[in-house]
């Protein structure tokens, strides 16, 4: 499908979400983003909104295709890829959140003396991906049960990868479920990796490195390799929803 296939309005408007994104401390973002490799983007999304996008979960018509992790060696659970169009609520995230995000992707390719740039605009971002045939849309949802969990990766899906991606938690912890806490490893040169539980509730969001992020050592900046996974789920259910900004082959 084309991204700019139409069809009826979602029930939750978009609106509120996009005026959140513009309202965030983003200079607070950029500065956790140079330490952590990560940073928290609380109530990015209302309870309500939480729940209609996690509802989307049952209706196939919404995806493209849906990954069982067992079979892969993933992990346990499944999550499902958005088809184009994308629900409202994410369409408008990802060039709102995409748009926040460039200047911190283009100064870290900068410091990492990484050729490639970002444009302003997340649609000129997307016609550079289609046109090296990376035409699919990679935002998604994903559901875990008791027993399940995500091995550590990095979501690369062909030549252009944006360097940032931002997950969203939909369920609430110690109410819809117990564990399942999202991690984040960095593995520096000639060092052990280093684990993080970023702490998330229901509508919170974090962004994050996916592949590198620049770190000042004494001698100068060098590269940390990051991923990120969650931890088994104890007991109950667990949603979240992902927005990755380029799109895969």
């Amino acid at each position: 499908m084309r991204i700019g296939l139409k069809r009826k309005q979602d029930t939750v408007p978009n609106e509120g979400a996009g005026t959140r994104v513009a309202s965030m401390d983003w200079a607070r973002v950029g500065s956790d983003l140079d330490r952590n490799g990560w940073a928290l983007l609380k109530g990015l999304l209302t309870v309500k909104e939480c729940e209609t996008l996690a509802a989307l979960y049952d209706d196939e018509k919404r995806f493209r295709s849906t990954i069982v992790m067992s079979r892969h060696g993933f992990g346990r659970g499944e999550y499902k890829y958005f088809a184009y169009p994308l629900p409202d609520i994410v369409a408008a995230l990802r060039p709102a959140l995409y748009a926040q995000l460039m200047p911190i992707a283009n100064r870290w390719n900068e410091t990492m003396r990484i050729a490639v740039r970002y444009p302003k605009a997340h649609a000129e971002f997307i016609k550079r991906c289609h046109a090296a045939g990376q035409n699919m849309p990679t935002p998604l949802l994903l559901k875990y049960g008791a027993g399940d969990y995500n091995c550590l990766h990095q979501d690369l899906y062909g030549e252009h990868v944006f360097p940032l991606q931002v997950v969203i938690l939909l369920s609430e912890p110690d109410k819809d479920f117990t564990g399942g806490e999202f991690l984040l490893t960095e593995q520096r040169p000639r060092m052990q990796s280093r684990a993080e539980v970023v702490p998330l509730r229901r509508g919170d969001a974090a962004v994050f490195a996916v592949h590198h992020r620049p770190v000042q050592g004494t001698r100068g900046t060098y590269r940390v390799t990051m991923r990120h996974g969650v931890s088994v789920l104890r007991s109950g259910h667990r949603q979240t929803a992902g927005i990755i900004f380029h799109d895969a082959k």
